[in-house]
C-alpha cells in the first residue's frame, strides 16, 4: 500500500478529509523522529513499539574496490508489533 492509498483508506474509515489524515501521518512521523533522536521509545497501544537503537561505528569493506571504510555511528528505529496486531495479521 502506498502513501496515497493509505491516506484515502483512512480518510474513508475515519470520515475526515485526506488533508487531515496527511497532517496526522506527518505529525506521527515527526514525533517518532524527535523521540528517536532522543533515544526514547514510542509505544502505540494495539499497534506496537518503535524503539531507537544506536549502532556503533564499524569498519566495512567497499564491495567494488575492497578498501576498508569507517562507517559512522547512527541511530536506527526498530519496530516490534503488539500481540493484538500479530493476531489480526495471522488471522487473515
Amino acid at each position: 500500500m502506498d502513501n496515497r492509498t493509505l491516506i484515502d483508506t483512512l480518510s474513508k474509515r475515519l470520515d475526515i478529509s485526506g488533508e487531515e489524515v496527511g497532517e496526522l501521518i506527518d505529525g506521527l512521523t515527526s514525533c517518532l523522529g524527535e523521540s528517536g533522536a532522543e533515544l526514547d521509545s514510542v509505544i502505540v497501544p494495539g499497534f506496537g513499539t518503535f524503539e531507537p537503537k544506536k549502532r556503533l561505528e564499524r569498519v566495512a569493506l567497499h564491495p567494488a574496490s575492497g578498501k576498508k571504510l569507517l562507517v559512522p555511528p547512527k541511530i536506527v528505529m526498530s519496530f516490534k508489533a503488539a500481540a493484538g496486531l500479530k493476531q489480526r495479521v495471522n488471522k487473515n
